[in-house]
């Protein structure tokens, strides 16, 4: 969790930012990638936290096996859900919202069961364990991106 936690605040230290494009790397703004990493948290929290751990069940997916042994999110190679798209024009109040709503569910992850899950619509059920790696690594993902447009 303190990794995670972590990142976050990496996202946070980039807000001013936030209106930086850099259409050699990405088509979007620094700032949506920071709100898009903070929307994904946010959802990924809530559905872990709404789920039965009863209904868990462990599966092989070679697709998570391998993303997460490499600890890397290939790029271009999936469009975010819009529900974790950022609305209209990206802010630094829209952020700063979002971020606080990050925060408060921080606290709540460690609460829940270990077999609390999030359903991911490629790598199948990932309980809190997985979820947490996989937050990790996408959040990751987005810093990545987020450098190489304030270095080019």
């Amino acid at each position: 969790m303190i990794a995670l936690k972590t990142l976050v605040q990496q996202l946070e230290a980039q807000i001013p930012n936030a209106q930086v494009i850099n259409t050699a790397v990405t088509a979007s703004t620094v700032g949506w990638h920071i709100e898009h990493a903070l929307l994904s948290i946010n959802q990924i929290i809530r559905a872990v936290a709404a789920s039965n751990p009863k209904d868990y069940t462990w599966s092989f997916n070679f697709f998570r096996t391998l993303v997460f042994f490499r600890q890397q999110i290939p790029r271009g190679k999936a469009k975010a859900p819009k529900v974790v798209q950022p609305k209209d024009h990206v802010t630094e109040a829209t952020i700063k919202a979002a971020l606080e709503k990050t925060y408060q569910l921080l606290d709540v992850l460690p609460t829940l069961s270990a077999n609390n899950f999030f359903p991911h619509p490629y790598f199948g059920q990932l309980n809190k364990r997985q979820t947490i790696k996989f937050l990790i690594i996408h959040t990751q993902h987005h810093l990545h991106i987020i450098q190489e447009m304030m270095q080019s």
